[in-house]
């Protein structure tokens, strides 16, 4: 039987405007990059480091 894997639901809150490339690079990696715009990803250890790295622009909607 194959294991489903858990997704993480999370929503862009702030602009990337005046931000480091790097942080503009990781909302592009999380499929962000608009004000609203919202994305499911699987909840990885990796994909947890991308939104610690930008939570002051993203919020986590649903687990």
């Amino acid at each position: 039987m194959a294991k489903a894997s858990k997704t993480i639901k999370v929503e862009q809150t702030g602009s990337a405007i005046r931000r480091h490339h790097s942080q503009r690079s990781t909302l592009i990696g999380l499929k962000l990059n608009k004000i609203g715009r919202t994305a499911e990803l699987q909840d990885t250890p990796e994909v947890r480091g991308m939104i610690s790295k930008v939570q002051h622009l993203v919020r986590v909607v649903g687990e």
